[in-house]
């Protein structure tokens, strides 16, 4: 019989695709701010997978991958302004571009289209259930089932960018300068309005607070889940998208393995000696 004994989890680094800056900077959690990848024109969806690497895409249509260490390399090309970008459970990537269309990456880079024709596909999050949320045509946020199936989850999206999941399975949508939560039932609420910009890039950190950009402004927020605001990074103008590195796995967070037999033989001699 073995204890396990859990390390402290790692911290995540917060990572921006900037148009002022055409490429990607990376943040620690405490705000200090470091230049990622460089060279990219008009960067926009961001997005990792669960092995760390950052897949990103650009105004030339390609998508990108980013080793941890930064090295890039071509995943895919082709595409029209790729928008959005996110990765299901199965390690797939689906890409969201101006066509309208959403298609859909396996590891190894095979390319199939997912789902046809809606619009201005420009934001891609997945559930906890594997459905696909999907800014579109007609001011709508689609739900879409893993075997392609399309629901109007809700209406009345308007100038919408960005979506992402919290913990609690809660939709937020950045909706010009506003942020819009939803229940998984679908009922809509304000999460927090009056943002001084065009709101654009969401993520949630592991903690819960929600990180927003956008345009028309230099900052990145940090919104706390009671609503309280804060300036996390400034100088970051017009940032389109926000990614989390993921947190790793309990097995990859130095579980330490301790026989017990060991164990409580130590504690013994330390009572002994006490």
């Amino acid at each position: 019989m073995v204890l396990l004994i859990a390390a402290n989890a790692q911290a995540q680094n917060l990572f921006v695709s900037s148009w002022g800056s055409q490429g990607i900077d990376e943040f620690t959690p405490s705000g200090v701010r470091s230049g990622f990848a460089s060279g990219l024109y008009w960067p926009t969806g961001i997005a990792f997978n669960n092995t760390g690497a950052l897949f990103a895409g650009d105004g030339t249509g390609n998508i990108y991958e980013f080793t941890p260490s930064g090295m890039q390399s071509t995943f895919a090309s082709g595409l029209q302004q790729p928008y959005g970008l996110a990765f299901n459970s199965a390690g797939n990537l689906f890409v969201g571009d101006s066509s309208g269309n959403i298609y859909e990456y396996t590891p190894s880079g095979v390319q199939t289209t997912f789902v046809l024709g809606l619009n201005a596909s420009g934001a891609l999050a997945f559930n906890s259930e594997g459905d696909l949320f999907v800014l579109g045509s007609g001011d709508n946020i689609y739900e879409i089932a893993p075997d392609g199936t399309q629901t109007v989850f809700a209406s009345g999206a308007g100038l919408s960018y960005g979506l992402a999941f919290n913990g609690a399975g809660d939709l937020f949508e950045a909706n010009d300068s506003t942020i819009y939560e939803y229940t998984p039932g679908g009922v809509r609420s304000t999460f927090v309005s009056g943002l001084n910009f065009s709101a654009a890039g969401l993520a949630f950190n592991s903690a819960g607070d929600l990180f927003v950009s956008g345009s028309g402004g230099d900052s990145i927020y940090e919104i706390a889940p009671d609503r309280t605001q804060t300036i996390f990074a400034s100088g970051v103008y017009n940032s389109f998208a926000l990614a989390f590195q993921p947190v790793p796995e309990p097995s990859a967070l130095g579980w330490l393995t301790i026989d017990t037999t060991i164990f409580f033989s130590l504690v013994r001699r330390k009572r002994i000696t006490a």
